[in-house]
């Protein structure tokens, strides 16, 4: 039997998140979309139509203001800005959806792991298991200013050990403050819940003391589903331990074979088995009837975009003034606070080429780094399957140029070819977003996930 291709629609509640300049197509309702619910809930739909896993929303917090030492180019050309709160829809779509997953982006930098823990657990309550959350330390400077961090930022490295003590504080407040049973609801002796099965975790450490108990009871998932975008050695290392789903931008084939290889053979340091971890290239597809028409329609894409947009966010993601340097020649072997995963993707996209400011703003204005499978339904499923057999990937996010028109293009057109070749499902079979990705019956982590082993005070008496 094929291996089964999960799929996670990719976006963010701002204006054309990964595309530049779509905002001003007429297929784009991005602009206005984005910041009304009926635009959400309508999204919500089609991607359950199309039996997605996930949809996957990210976040920044802060403006992209390296790019010409401004955030001018960012603001003109809406680079991720405005952007609002992506957990704030997600109750919406889950009440007006049954099976899809909502993963969101929450960093740990900027919000305390009391708090996040909360948060999480609602969602997951309020979605009946649905929940994923993308775990990130944030990188854009002026955001660590707001919210009242200074100027300067942790070092790259430093913001993930900050993150690794807060993954044990969640941990615990998740996994280890409640008992299953600890919510009785005996009405006869008037007990809602048993006291003695409700635990502190008393967590002290370099960066955080939580005494606890986890404000919520156990909600069907317990923890959301962990998703991670390491990609520098740290951030490997990072996902490597904690992660149940791992997404990146890898422009080649080669270069995200190499990537999950590596990841896997980091997890099975700390007892993970190749099956615990999930891992998902991120990828922009242009579909149409044909291949000919598919192609025209990425040249009318073309001609809405912005390539000093794209510029303005590569700058941002890698930390880099690209307008300021003479040749972007050695940029691979550069060294970033930011994304430093990213500095390298111009390489693999084509290491013999001189990339031009202008050639990378052009490049990226269209779905960003992403691989672009442009083509039919069966000339996009056929590379989507090349993708999974040569680099063993678990499937896709999925970034389209326009929305929500080219998600709603993907579900008509690409997914009944998938379903016909037995690589997606029909219907959906589980109900939790954790049993999506790994089978009916698991809708807890792993027992080889670390969050297992962070057990707090109690549990050692």
């Amino acid at each position: 039997m094929a291996k089964q291709m999960h799929l996670n629609a990719f976006t963010q509640c701002s204006v054309c998140h990964h595309s530049k300049g779509q905002w001003k197509n007429p297929l784009d309702g991005s602009s206005l979309g984005y910041k009304d619910i009926n635009y959400w809930v309508d999204l919500a739909k089609t991607l359950e139509r199309g039996c997605f896993d996930s949809l996957f929303l990210a976040d920044v917090h802060g403006t992209y203001d390296v790019y010409g030492g401004s955030r001018e180019t960012a603001v003109r050309h809406t680079v991720q800005f405005p952007s609002n709160d992506p957990t704030l829809p997600i109750s919406a779509m889950a009440y007006a959806t049954s099976y899809l997953g909502f993963a969101c982006t929450y960093s740990t930098t900027y919000f305390h792991p009391y708090q996040t823990a909360k948060l999480f657990s609602t969602l997951d309550h309020l979605t009946k298991g649905r929940v994923a959350w993308n775990v990130v330390t944030s990188y854009l400077a002026d955001g660590n200013e707001n919210f009242g961090l200074g100027s300067q930022m942790m070092s790259h490295d430093e913001r993930y050990e900050r993150a690794e003590e807060y993954m044990d504080v969640v941990y615990q407040l998740w996994e280890h403050s409640w008992e299953d049973d600890a919510a009785i609801r005996d009405k006869e002796r008037d007990i809602h819940n048993d006291p003695s099965k409700v635990h502190e975790i008393n967590y002290e450490g370099k960066y955080f003391r939580v005494p606890g108990p986890h404000m919520c009871e156990p909600s069907p998932q317990r923890s959301p589903v962990i998703f991670q975008a390491g990609s520098s050695d740290r951030g490997v290392r990072f996902a490597a331990r904690h992660a149940e789903g791992v997404f990146g931008i890898y422009p080649s084939i080669e270069g995200c074979r190499s990537y999950v290889t590596k990841v896997r053979e980091a997890a099975k340091k700390f007892g993970r088995e190749k099956e615990d971890l999930k891992i998902f290239p991120g990828i922009t597809v242009i579909v149409d009837e044909s291949d000919e028409a598919a192609k025209d329609k990425l040249e009318n894409l073309k001609k809405y975009s912005s390539p000093e947009g794209a510029l303005a966010l590569f700058s941002g993601w890698i930390g880099i003034d690209l307008a300021a340097l003479p040749s972007t020649d050695n940029i691979a072997e550069m060294k970033t606070d930011a994304i430093q995963g990213l500095l390298s993707a111009l390489v693999e996209v084509d290491s013999d080429r001189e990339w031009t400011l202008k050639d990378i703003g052009d490049h990226m204005s269209i779905g960003s780094l992403m691989p672009k499978i442009v083509g039919s339904p069966s000339t996009v499923a056929d590379e989507l399957e090349r993708w999974m057999e040569e680099t063993d990937c678990d499937g896709f996010n999925l970034v389209p140029v326009t929305q929500p028109t080219g998600f709603s293009d993907f579900v008509d057109l690409v997914v009944p070819e998938l379903q016909r070749r037995g690589r997606l499902r029909s219907s959906y079979k589980t109900s939790t977003l954790r049993e999506h990705y790994f089978g009916e019956g698991k809708k807890h982590m792993l027992k080889s996930h670390y969050a297992h082993s962070t057990l707090p005070e109690w549990k050692y008496k």
